[in-house]
């Protein structure tokens, strides 16, 4: 390969790791959603799939962890399956992908060409999995949100939930490691020419030093 194709490649590994990382930080934050009323200017509300928070105006936050699992909603529970199991995806693609980057020693051979760019193609189709898994939940809360937000059955003195931070990053996790899984399924283009090994150049270049010697002699 190439050396820029080398260096393209290590830099979607990169983003790919990046985007995991963002799909973490959603996972783990406390502010999914926020809220705050105006009786209580100088405190706020977060709910995240883990705990819910509250903010106040000198810098103080209290969390606390959700008592049950049983007698949390629907959507919580689906957010943290579908979370998890995004985490859980992505993880495994960059393990597979990592052994198919060509700048990774081992595969030699016409078959280990062949088995790195499956190992590529494997690992982007586990990201973009993952990264449709990891936008599911964080869109399906932000519509929640909306839907709640411009409810005109609820009086206007009612305080609204809104987007929190955890969506934003979710929304850039999910959207990288899609990006990134694409983007490794289409390296593998560059690796279609593979490279004769040495044994069967020397062999060509033998039978190649071969004819000619026998065209001259026909000429003599």
């Amino acid at each position: 390969m190439d050396s820029r194709d080398c260096a393209l490649e290590l830099l979607v590994m990169l983003v790919y790791v990046a985007a995991w990382l963002c799909a973490l930080a959603t996972t783990l934050l406390p502010h999914w959603l926020t809220v705050s009323t105006s009786l209580l200017p100088v405190e706020s509300y977060g709910l995240g799939l883990w705990e819910t928070c509250v903010v106040q105006d000198v810098g103080v936050t209290e969390c606390r962890a959700y008592d049950s699992l049983l007698g949390l909603p629907s959507y919580l529970k689906l957010a943290r399956v579908l979370m998890c199991t995004s985490l859980a995806v992505g993880a495994l693609g960059m393990l597979v992908a990592v052994p198919g980057l060509y700048l990774v020693a081992g595969c030699g051979g016409l078959g280990g060409s062949r088995t790195k760019r499956t190992l590529m193609v494997t690992g982007g189709v586990l990201g973009v999995i993952s990264g449709v898994l990891c936008l599911i939940p964080v869109s399906y809360m932000a519509h929640l949100a909306v839907a709640n937000f411009f409810d005109d059955k609820v009086p206007d003195m009612v305080p609204r939930w809104e987007f929190g931070d955890a969506l934003f990053c979710g929304w850039t996790g999910g959207f990288l490691l899609v990006v990134a899984g694409l983007l490794l399924v289409s390296s593998c283009r560059c690796s279609q020419v593979e490279p004769q090994p040495a044994a069967l150049q020397r062999r060509y270049q033998v039978m190649s030093t071969d004819v000619s010697f026998r065209k001259r002699s026909e000429y003599v």
